[in-house]
């Protein structure tokens, strides 16, 4: 076998020309594969750090609670049973946090305003938010202030407002008479993805105060784990367990919360009903970002991978021409046909392993630059990358996976040539003339 990689080597070497040329379409199909698999994954991991910042934990236990047939509201009542109930199913558990859920409109006093989700929280629970979010003006810890919002950068522009500016808040109540409440802008955060573009932070309690909630209300209870990937497990344990202990739960439906109002309006009972979902549900409205990144990933590898096959092939034929009298004399000394097929297959996969190897460092300290550059993305196009910075997330896994998968293509691909090469006859081909 060593025998062998040696050939190789050397006939790679002797024709530099064409090795360079195949290599470095073999490195540039690798490398464009590795960053667009980190793209993909900064797109998950953004959406991942965006939902379960703004408006999810792992797995929820949110629901509405109706009080007429044709009206129900997102809100879970007596929730620190829930909260016990929780601590004791799910041993895997990281903490949980309470979060109220609403649609308010922000006006300023320049008369500017904004529809915004409202996410009312405590924050002297809130360790996860306190690790996410980045301020860059006033102080998280202000939020347990009743009468306190926070608002990411985007927000605060198009209010116009500052740490210390004043807002009211209008929203329509349970029973459909419209509230306000005045509030203060104690903080100003970082954006997080578009997704930061229409949520805040409101004082958990304020929020109790705009809908008329008792302190046993919520909106729904955020589970965050130790391990993400216990999250489908943990969530249909969940489900069953609150089925047995007598809870009313709503059918599994891997939508966010808002999306099911009128599924909820339609439907005939009064009182509490409870909604178990995940960090994707809760986000489904966006996945199909993923998923068209995915789908276009494919068809863009599987048309250069069409185009590599057709550059190695004809290479091998070049060289097997060019090599006919070499392979017939190698034939003629006892070489027998499975040796001559392995011959050419290693020379494909030393070329293939030296390419891709050459293709995941480029792609891999390209991802570097690109990330270390923080270069911004035009507003119009966050809605795809989910951040306002382009992120590329290379990871160890894409980078063998990307190799190994490239390389066993080039290798398979040499096989028609190899094994038509090793089927010539010695006579024939010690008599061929190049």
């Amino acid at each position: 076998m060593l025998q062998l990689l040696l050939i190789a080597v050397r006939n790679l070497a002797q024709h530099r020309r064409r090795t360079l040329l195949l290599g470095g379409a073999i490195a540039g199909v690798t490398a464009l594969l590795v960053m667009l698999q980190g793209m993909t994954t900064g797109i998950r991991s953004t959406l991942l750090e965006s939902a379960t910042t703004l408006s999810s934990g792992h797995v929820n236990v949110g629901g509405f609670f109706k009080v007429t047939a044709g009206q129900g509201a997102p809100v879970v009542t007596e929730f620190p049973k829930l909260v016990e109930i929780i601590r004791k199913e799910v041993p895997e558990l990281d903490f949980v946090t309470e979060r109220g859920r609403g649609w308010a409109k922000l006006i300023a006093d320049d008369g500017s305003s904004v529809q915004l989700g409202l996410a009312g929280v405590d924050i002297t629970r809130e360790s996860g938010l306190k690790k996410t979010l980045k301020v860059t003006q006033g102080n998280l810890d202000d939020l347990a202030k009743p009468g306190s919002v926070l608002l990411f950068e985007k927000q605060a522009t198009k209010l116009n407002v500052k740490v210390g500016d004043a807002l009211t808040i209008s929203a329509p109540a349970a029973r459909g008479a419209n509230n306000t409440v005045d509030v203060t802008v104690v903080a100003v955060a970082r954006d997080i993805g578009f997704m930061s573009g229409f949520n805040c932070f409101l004082n958990g309690d304020s929020l109790r105060q705009l809908y008329q909630l008792k302190e046993d209300a919520t909106g729904a209870l955020h589970i965050y784990l130790k391990d993400i990937e216990s999250t489908k497990v943990v969530q249909e344990r969940l489900r069953k367990r609150l089925v047995e202990l007598g809870y009313p739960v709503m059918d599994a439906d891997p939508r966010a919360f808002w999306f099911k109002f009128e599924v909820v309006n339609r439907e005939e009972w009064t009182g509490q009903k409870l909604d178990i979902t995940n960090w994707e549900d809760e986000v489904s409205f966006v996945n199909w970002i993923i998923t068209a990144l995915d789908g276009l990933t494919y068809v863009l590898i599987f048309v250069l991978l069409i185009i590599i096959a057709v550059g190695v092939m004809n290479t091998l034929w070049i060289a097997i021409r060019e090599r006919t009298r070499e392979i017939g004399t190698l034939r003629a000394i006892g070489m027998q046909r499975r040796r001559v097929l392995l011959m050419f297959l290693v020379e494909a996969l030393v070329l293939g392993l030296a390419s891709t190897g050459v293709g995941a460092v480029i792609s891999a300290l390209l991802a570097m630059g690109l990330n270390a550059a923080q270069i911004p993305v035009v507003e119009a196009a966050q809605l795809i990358t989910m951040s306002d910075t382009l992120s590329v997330r290379v990871t160890g896994g894409s980078i063998l996976g990307a190799v190994v998968f490239v390389t066993t293509c080039t290798t398979l691909i040499s096989l028609i040539p190899s094994f038509l090469a090793a089927r010539m006859k010695p006579v024939t081909a010690m008599h061929h003339i190049g």
